[in-house]
């Protein structure tokens, strides 16, 4: 990874999951890793993980869904003698379920952390990226941005943002020594799918194991991406063919196979 050789990264969402792997696969290059999450004890027992590797690590536990905390990371992040170089915007909520049922509280704080967060740190961080001599941002979206989903309605319109936003960033962005990349996986097995399921839910969502894609294939991929400027990755093997297919059809086939999943 010689684009990313001794960056100093930003990984949001760090605790577990993809921001635990990007921590991973990064820290072999990178110079400075700053892991932010909610859950203390999980960031320093990466931390310890990764040390080995030699590098700086610093453990920031924020709740990116309250202001006040998220202010403070930023300030924090601006003081920084290491300047951000590679920003990942990778924390995210998920609730599945009925909208009429779901619980406002989460639904405003999975807004917050898939919209709110994401844009103002990225908003924030963008005149330090640009004056670095070369830099990235590398936004986690899915490949729910692309069809509506019924029973994950709020968190696919998010990462429809996500994606849209990303683009236009790319585009603002071009002449400029900043990258900036969607990585938009399918289905993953990490603790992100409980995470989203409700207490009492009568149709939990089900994934056969060949749709899903490891985590470490993703970042993988998702770093690659970086790496050779790409604007968009769908990582593994089954998820570029979905996401051909649901551009290929047409909307209103789309909206008859949409209903029977609603019902």
């Amino acid at each position: 990874m010689d684009f990313l050789n001794q960056c100093t990264a930003l990984i949001t969402g760090a605790s577990s999951g993809l921001g635990a792997e990007f921590a991973r696969q990064l820290a072999p290059v990178a110079k400075t890793l700053i892991l932010v999450a909610r859950r203390t004890d999980r960031l320093e027992a990466l931390a310890a993980e990764l040390a080995r590797h030699g590098l700086t690590i610093h453990c920031r536990s924020t709740d990116l869904a309250d202001k006040a905390q998220l202010d403070e990371l930023i300030a924090w992040l601006k003081a920084l003698d290491e300047p951000v170089d590679f920003l990942v915007n990778n924390a995210g909520l998920g609730d599945h379920g009925r909208f009429e049922s779901s619980d406002w509280e989460r639904v405003r704080c999975m807004l917050d952390v898939n919209i709110g967060a994401l844009t103002r740190l990225t908003h924030a961080l963008l005149p330090i990226l640009k004056a670095q001599p070369r830099a990235a941002i590398l936004n986690v979206s899915s490949a729910a941005a692309f069809v509506p989903v019924p029973k994950l309605g709020v968190y696919a319109a998010t990462k429809a943002y996500v994606s849209s936003f990303t683009e236009s960033l790319r585009a603002e962005l071009r002449g400029t020594r900043v990258r900036v990349t969607a990585v938009c996986p399918g289905p993953v097995p990490t603790e992100f799918g409980q995470a989203a399921q409700r207490p009492v839910d009568s149709d939990p969502q089900t994934t056969p194991a060949f749709a899903k894609t490891s985590a470490q294939r993703v970042v993988l991929e998702a770093l690659r991406a970086v790496e050779t400027d790409r604007p968009r990755v769908f990582p593994g093997w089954l998820t570029p063919i979905v996401i051909l297919l649901i551009a290929l059809t047409p909307m209103f086939i789309l909206r008859v196979l949409l209903n029977r999943r609603g019902r």
